[in-house]
Order: structure tokens, then C-alpha cells, then sequence
């Protein structure tokens, strides 16, 4: 038996913008509901897709492979900023 879905999302839209989804949904032979969830569900996962996720070209990769293959260098003037005391060591 299928899970029964509990919450619900009400927007407010443009009666055009209504409408083209009506449209759109009637010629998936779909629901409105579920060509709005669809689509949306499909939309939030390319952008945070685009969180995660990035492609570079052949040029740029490589460029990228010989930055990560590159010893570490030490900022020495980093280094001695983070030996220094900080105000929240305990100074007792």
C-alpha cells in the first residue's frame, strides 16, 4: 500500500500562468498536481545539482589535476598568525 501524502503547497498565480500549466499537464495526460510536482521536484534538484556539481572543460581540468598534484606551500604569515593566542585561550 502506497504512503499517503501529508503536506500540502498552496501558491497563488496568475490566471495565464494557471492556465499554460493546465494546458501543459493535459497534454502529458497528467494531472495538474502532479505535473506542478514534477516539474518543481526536477527543478530543485538541477539547482542544487548546480550546488555540487561543476564541469570544466578539457584545459581547465587539466590545469586543475596539476594544481592538486602541486606540493602544499606553507603561508608562513598565516602560520605565524594562527600560533599567536587567541582571545578565547584561557589566559589563566
Amino acid at each position: 500500500m502506497p504512503a499517503i501524502k501529508g503536506k500540502r503547497l498552496y501558491l497563488r498565480l496568475w490566471a495565464s500562468d494557471v492556465a499554460l500549466i493546465r494546458d501543459a499537464a493535459a497534454t502529458l495526460g497528467t494531472s495538474v498536481s502532479d505535473y506542478v510536482t514534477e516539474a518543481a521536484i526536477q527543478r530543485a534538484r538541477q539547482v542544487l545539482a548546480d550546488q555540487r556539481h561543476f564541469t570544466l572543460g578539457d584545459e581547465t581540468w587539466d590545469r586543475f589535476l596539476e594544481a592538486l598534484e602541486r606540493p602544499a606551500r606553507v603561508n608562513e604569515g598565516l602560520a605565524t598568525f594562527l600560533r599567536r593566542p587567541s582571545l578565547l585561550d584561557d589566559e589563566t
